[in-house]
């Protein structure tokens, strides 16, 4: 039994539901491969797998499926477990009940992770410097992109990682994992109470206004209470830019960008709320975080370091 709703619309997902028998066949109007689509398969026979289920459904090869199995794409509903899961073990055979996810978007499988830098392992918990392009986390249609993921496959000794807070995209800067699950929900609760110290250093575009206090900024993100503050750090007369130490009260979705954008001080490099034409990276980076240690109880303050602010 195989039902199929298609939307006929450049990039907008395609979902498929179907029930998978061992002698499923490919119906002609399965979507292709390169386009993004979604399927969800319901398992009825028990000892099949994840691999053989996606392959003769999607005419992958079950080499691709594994593939795209380990960047995340692939996600497993177990009977009776709750919510789907990120599922990787492409030789597990599955049970009656369970149900099958794939997200498959060859754009997003195809992309390379750009490669994180170690400031410092604290065993419970890292600080990393993330490069433009890496994201802090997945979604559904993977995740080998992402800060989380590397660290989980590239940090030594190996442990979970647990994302604690994010940064955009294309920003860089410090950003913390967790390596357990107290640990993240400890420094999570200190995000959630504004007791870490968060400073960034961002370029933006005009001469920013000298002054012995920071600029205060509080107008609203999306209806919530927004609070930054900018004081100028170095003027360039000759590019007509400002190099500004911005700090935040508050973590709303594109806060700084936002904020500098609305006061006519849009930040170089923002394809979002700067100016049209812009080809530069995002000149946005995460550059001071301080805040008592969860595990030592000790404040801790991390700085950037010099070699990175150069880049």
């Amino acid at each position: 039994m195989l039902s199929v709703a298609l939307v006929d619309i450049m990039r907008v997902p395609v979902t498929v539901s179907a029930t998978i028998r061992p002698s499923f066949k490919v119906p002609e109007y399965m979507p292709e491969p390169t386009s993004p689509f979604e399927l969800h398969l319901a398992v009825e026979h028990a000892g099949v797998t994840a691999v053989d289920m996606l392959a003769q459904a999607t005419g992958l090869s079950r080499q691709h499926i594994k593939q795209v199995m380990q960047k995340g794409a692939v996600w497993l509903e177990e009977k009776g477990a709750g919510k789907p899961r990120r599922f990787r073990r492409a030789k597990k055979a599955l049970a009656v009940g369970d149900k099958l996810h794939l997200y498959y978007d060859a754009e997003v499988l195809a992309e390379t992770p750009a490669q994180p830098q170690l400031i410092v392992d604290e065993g419970a918990y890292s600080i990393w410097y993330k490069p433009c392009g890496l994201r802090s986390q997945g979604s559904k249609w993977g995740d080998h992109c992402t800060l989380q993921r590397w660290v989980e496959q590239n940090l030594t000794p190996q442990r979970p990682a647990f994302v604690v807070h994010r940064l955009d995209r294309a920003a860089t800067g410090l950003i913390i994992i967790a390596h357990q699950k107290k640990v993240a929900t400890a420094l999570a609760g200190l995000f959630a109470k504004r007791e870490v110290e968060k400073r960034y250093r961002v370029i933006v575009h005009g001469r920013f206004a000298a002054g012995a206090w920071p600029q205060k900024i509080d107008s609203t993100i999306d209806g919530r209470p927004a609070c930054s503050f900018a004081r100028l750090l170095e003027y360039d007369a000759v590019r007509d830019r400002s190099l500004l130490e911005v700090r935040i009260d508050t973590g709303r979705k594109h806060q700084i960008r936002k904020h500098l954008a609305g006061i006519g001080f849009p930040v170089v490099g923002d394809r979002l709320y700067g100016r049209q034409g812009d080809t530069e990276d995002l000149q946005l980076t995460a550059c001071y975080l301080a805040f008592m240690c969860p595990v030592t109880q000790q404040k801790k303050i991390w700085q950037f370091p010099e070699p990175l602010s150069k880049k």
